[in-house]
């Protein structure tokens, strides 16, 4: 007798909300536990350089070149500046959740695979004191979480994003839908500490049709790079990019909620549409770059978990290659 073929695994779509988080919980700590840097490496060298107010100076205790002078001048007593170690990271989310992010043709949708590389970044950076907070991106607001640290606030985290309310039947004249560009403003004025800061869109948002203009997200976006370790986590459909030949379809703008129907047996015009995309995806890249984050690319039809392990692994043979050689210089 044959043997009985084994029962299909339920999809991620199938699942029950917690049986979700255990499901993405089990993914991360399998397959990509340990690819990140230790718990307690510092952001920069030496016992922190995070400004943490100033005190009176202590002699022989406290060394000279801590001195506050202007705190000294004022005041006519000397002061030492204070400094917070900035061996525990605090990370920063922006996660949009925006109408576009509720499409999706394969196992997960846009939104769901948001939640997914949301997990991966919170369970792999949710080390002793490290801190994990987010801004939301819906249609009905911008939503703060303020960063704590423990796996419990991490799991509350997540359960909220996978139970937020979808677009359904919201009234566009309610409220303003408030932009990505916004998002990222807001996190800049949060994030006051050097740390990471993850972006997770499909940066459909503010997107110009004339590629040589910038995107309305690019300048605050830049801004956060200054001072902060940015990724961005771009998140695509494979419908996003491609149209299949399936005869008369009806398009929908989950912005907008313009209609448009579409004969996809025109070779042409699918043809136009693929040549079109793969320019809205090569704008979007160079905007990145430019802005200075680093780019990670999911897919809802790929496996989300491998792509992020071969982003990590790239990440650190880069950091640990050597500096590059000038021209003519003596290797």
């Amino acid at each position: 007798m044959g043997r009985r073929p084994a029962p299909a695994e339920p999809g991620l779509t199938d699942l029950t909300p917690d049986q979700r988080l255990r499901r993405l919980e089990l993914t991360v700590t399998r397959r990509l536990d340990g690819m990140l840097h230790g718990e307690h490496r510092g952001l920069l060298p030496g016992p922190g350089s995070e400004p943490a107010g100033s005190r009176e100076y202590r002699p022989g205790e406290d060394e000279v070149r801590r001195m506050d002078w202007s705190v000294t001048a004022r005041t006519t007593v000397p002061h030492v500046r204070e400094v917070d170690a900035d061996r525990e990271l605090t990370t920063w989310l922006l996660v949009d959740a925006s109408a576009s992010m509720e499409y999706g043709t394969a196992e997960l949708d846009k939104r769901e695979l948001a939640v997914a590389a949301v997990a991966t970044i919170g369970f792999l950076t949710a080390g002793p004191g490290n801190r994990l907070g987010a801004q939301v991106l819906t249609p009905y607001g911008l939503h703060r979480v303020p960063p704590r640290s423990g796996r419990t606030h991490l799991i509350g985290l997540l359960r909220a994003l996978l139970a937020a309310p979808r677009v359904g039947g919201r009234d566009p004249d309610v409220a303003p839908v408030p932009e990505l560009a916004e998002a990222l403003t807001a996190v800049c004025r949060v994030a006051h500490r050097r740390g990471l800061v993850v972006v997770v869109s499909d940066f459909l948002d503010g997107l110009p049709d004339d590629p040589a203009t910038p995107a309305a997200w690019e300048r605050p976006l830049r801004r956060l790079t200054v001072r902060h370790q940015v990724l961005a986590v771009e998140v695509t459909d494979p419908r996003e990019l491609e149209l299949p030949d399936v005869g008369l379809i009806t398009l929908v703008d989950p912005e907008t909620g313009e209609h448009r129907e579409v004969w996809t047996g025109d070779r042409r015009l699918r043809e136009r549409y693929a040549a079109a995309a793969a320019a809205q995806r090569d704008q979007v890249r160079q905007a990145l770059r430019r802005a200075g984050a680093t780019h990670l690319a999911l897919r809802t039809d790929r496996d989300w978990a491998a792509d992020i392990v071969r982003h990590v692994q790239a990440q650190r043979r880069l950091a640990l290659a050597p500096a590059a050689v000038p021209a003519g210089g003596v290797a």
